[in-house]
């Protein structure tokens, strides 16, 4: 192994939480070391928040680690209460079963299954739902202090709430994974979000407790906005790995328009692209910026949905801001829309010809390339219409 992948991480600004640090920067400099990322179930399809997870689980495979990605199947029958407010609804065996198969299709995209190194998938559902509750308390349960557990992170907002026994078992039974994954595969290391650090350090110390053995823990950086929000939420929800929830579009589209602020860390954590031409690329925080956005979302649509469909969503936005046609949605409106507020009416990007002259005045209305100044322009027979970063149409003119 050539450069220790902990550099690596480190550089791209991943990590965020570690334990015994040094011993574990040696151990991932000498040897092949299997490590694991929890997913919960919870949908069918994984999310941008996911994301980061999985670039990682593949810098960390690329540098000679064996990925073991665990489903929650069992654990997501009862849900993990960090960073929730409210309990989480229970899922039946069946809806877990299916989510399980969509995640295998769509983690195949990112982690390879085969060579030395070749990652497995594992559910948790086939070692909790079977325990015996009072020797798993006499075995597990007399490692963790309640005193503690308690003051845990991942407890605080739970417990303004109301936090259930249930959910406060969470802790214990993804500890339990960690030992379960030492034992059967050598998983000597757990990674994720840092938000589930009281959760990941808790499973390290029953394996050193337990086994007298050492165990890691390594956090990473959340996925969120310069301004410290979670990125991957749009006006219709989350921004999807599925094509059938959020279009290869929709999802270039999202990458197109992440604030200025946030593009360098994006494109850091996101995708494989050298840091040096990262650097050149954000070199910029005027205008130019947008070159880079546009090699962000291209490489991350590409990732998810492969080169053909990333070639497609940029030629849409090529179309949408330059002019072109054939991708975009497509509009026809009645010949009496001589102007211009008069065919956005009718076009239903605005509810009234006031609310047009509002958003014209605003700087909000392209037609092509150029931003329209006066509501009462007339419009021609075809054209492209923007209304501010997300609406973008093909409208035609009757007659």
């Amino acid at each position: 192994m050539a450069t220790n992948v902990m550099d690596t991480l480190r550089a791209r600004g991943f990590i965020r939480q570690t334990v015994f640090e040094d011993d574990l920067y040696e151990m991932l400099g000498k040897e092949s070391v299997p490590f694991y990322i929890g997913f919960d179930p919870t949908a069918d399809s994984l999310h941008v928040g996911h994301f980061m997870q999985l670039i990682a689980m593949k810098h960390m495979q690329m540098a000679g680690h064996k990925p073991i990605i665990l489903i929650g199947g069992g654990t997501a029958m009862i849900g993990d209460p960090s960073g929730k407010t409210d309990m989480r609804k229970m899922m039946t065996r069946e809806t877990i079963d299916y989510h399980v198969s969509c995640f295998r299709k769509q983690m195949s995209k990112f982690i390879s299954f085969e060579g030395d190194n070749a990652a497995i998938i594992v559910n948790n559902a086939d070692w909790l739902l079977n325990l015996n509750y009072v020797d798993f308390l006499r075995d597990i349960g007399v490692h963790f202090s309640v005193n503690e557990m308690i003051k845990a992170k991942c407890f605080e907002t739970r417990m303004e709430r109301g936090l259930s026994f249930l959910e406060f078992n969470y802790m214990l039974m993804q500890s339990y994974d960690f030992l379960v994954l030492y034992k059967k595969y050598g998983c000597k290391l757990e990674l994720g979000g840092d938000d589930q650090w009281s959760n990941i350090l808790g499973g390290a110390n029953l394996i050193r407790v337990k086994e007298r053995k050492p165990a890691f823990a390594m956090t990473f950086t959340l996925l969120t906005t310069s301004e410290g929000k979670k990125m991957g939420k749009t006006e219709k929800g989350a921004v999807w790995l599925d094509e059938n929830k959020t279009t290869p579009y929709e999802f270039y589209q999202y990458w197109r328009n992440v604030a200025d602020n946030d593009v360098e860390k994006c494109m850091k954590l996101l995708t494989f692209l050298p840091l040096e031409e990262i650097e050149k690329l954000c070199e910029f925080k005027d205008e130019r910026i947008n070159a880079a956005k546009e090699v962000l979302a291209y490489e991350l649509t590409k990732l998810v949905h492969g080169e053909e469909k990333a070639n497609a969503a940029r030629e849409q936005a090529k179309n949408a801001f330059q002019g072109g046609s054939g991708s975009l949605p497509q509009v026809t409106v009645p010949a009496t829309a001589k102007t211009i507020a008069q065919a956005m009416v009718a076009a239903k990007v605005a509810k009234s010809t006031s609310e047009a002259r509002q958003l014209i005045a605003q700087g909000s209305v392209m037609i092509g390339t150029e931003k329209v100044t006066d509501p009462n322009m007339a419009v021609p027979a075809n054209f492209i219409l923007h209304k501010g970063k997300k609406v973008h149409l093909e409208i035609t003119v009757e007659g």
